[in-house]
């Protein structure tokens, strides 16, 4: 679940970046603006999922060594991605882009 959630909100900045970009944006401007858009959606999506997992952070009674060994992982693994996505989605979305930009001009 945690990879799901965070490969879905990465890829809506991508593609809200290329659209932004068809719209005649430059490429930074056309990432930027992606993540302006997108960064409520990404932050309560996040929010809500580590809010969520918190009881396995602080579970107690039979089964809690389970939860306790569990919880960490998804919660700082949801930060983590959530950071990773805000931070390195559009700058990776910009060095593609440049990429597919200069081969595509290049061959044709």
């Amino acid at each position: 679940m945690l990879i799901g959630l965070a490969s879905q909100s990465a890829i809506l900045i991508v593609e809200f970046a290329k659209t932004r970009r068809e719209a005649i944006l430059g490429i930074e401007a056309a990432a930027l603006e992606a993540v302006k858009l997108r960064f409520r959606a990404v932050m309560m999506t996040a929010l809500s999922f580590i809010l969520g997992v918190m009881p396995l952070l602080f579970a107690s009674g039979a089964g809690a060594a389970r939860c306790v060994a569990v919880g960490p992982v998804v919660v700082w693994g949801m930060v983590s991605a959530t950071f990773i996505r805000l931070l390195f989605v559009p700058v990776l979305c910009v060095v593609f882009q440049r990429i597919s930009e200069r081969f595509s001009k290049t061959a044709a």
